[in-house]
């Protein structure tokens, strides 16, 4: 079991915990002086343990014991965050001339997420990648002289110090694939959990993280990670900010719990649809409580 307590904590409340304690059914307990609750276990291993009220970690560990996690091989289910280029203001662009055509890269932004609704803003990732290997600067002439134009800033990155034969490399390697996959995308700092489906065609910059799946409806999960109950989780492992803006990265997102896919009931299915679409973080939360067997989420 797990308690709090304020100034306020006394003999009085010191009867009140004993007596809860005798009690068989010991149910979540919460008064101006105590919050306790009992946890069915405890966080074991070296991964993040999380913090809040003994109500807020009791559902954590209920969750982790009967849930699996969001990235899990089953449901070929991957978190994972954009690309990070090393110089943004050379490798990210809105001229759609600048290099040929084929070298350039639809890229979607964090500010494209902030209606709610995935707008390109017209940005492109100078791309030097073709499948695994960066491509001849010789075979692009446009590409070429574009980053020969900036290749002493270049080669004083890191990543560019590791082999000089590649310095004109982008942090991380561009996969062709991910491109046309509909997404889940999760811009870092938010005050809630608001994820924006993006239907395939863009690639996520470095400051998205996304969500991608085999067997997920991606409209249905999207409705589960719109909900208070993977707010909290975000809330109860990440490293708060000021005025309570939570980090929506990929470390914390893959402690969320999910039911599997063919466990959620065809009309439980499609009312998180609805309210991912809808953008109603309200029936997101009824539906995702029933989902889960919960009657309501701690603060």
């Amino acid at each position: 079991m797990l308690a709090n307590t304020t100034r306020e904590f006394g003999a009085k409340e010191a009867a009140v915990v004993v007596k809860w304690v005798g009690n068989k059914r010991r149910k979540p307990l919460k008064t101006t002086a105590l919050e306790i609750a009992e946890l069915p276990g405890w966080f074991t291993g070296d991964s993040l343990w999380p913090s809040g009220s003994p109500a807020k970690i009791a559902l954590m560990e209920h969750l982790n014991e009967h849930f699996e996690p969001l990235q899990d091989p089953r449901t070929a289910t991957k978190v994972s965050i954009g690309v990070a280029t090393g110089n943004d203001d050379l490798y990210v662009t809105d001229d759609p001339h600048v290099v040929e055509s084929e070298r350039l890269l639809p890229l979607s932004m964090a500010g494209d997420t902030n209606s709610g609704m995935l707008e390109w803003s017209g940005h492109y990732l100078v791309n030097p990648w073709e499948g695994n290997k960066l491509v001849a600067l010789e075979d692009w002439p446009r590409l070429n002289a574009y980053l020969r134009s900036n290749e002493a800033g270049l080669r004083k990155r890191a990543i560019a110090k590791k082999d000089d034969r590649y310095w004109y490399r982008t942090i991380d390697k561009v996969t062709e694939s991910l491109t046309p996959r509909e997404k889940l995308l999760f811009p870092d700092m938010r005050m809630s959990s608001r994820p924006v489906y993006d239907p395939g065609g863009l690639y996520p910059h470095h400051n998205l993280y996304y969500v991608v799946s085999e067997m997920w409806d991606l409209k249905v999960l999207g409705g589960l990670l719109f909900s208070r109950v993977a707010e909290a989780t975000i809330e109860a492992y990440c490293v708060k900010m000021r005025g309570g803006t939570l980090r929506f990265q990929a470390q914390y997102l893959r402690q969320v719990r999910v039911p599997l896919p063919d466990s959620i009931a065809r009309r439980d299915a499609a009312a998180l649809a609805s309210a991912f679409e809808s953008r109603d973080a309200q029936l997101a939360t009824e539906v995702a409580l029933r989902v889960y067997g919960l009657d309501e989420v701690p603060d």
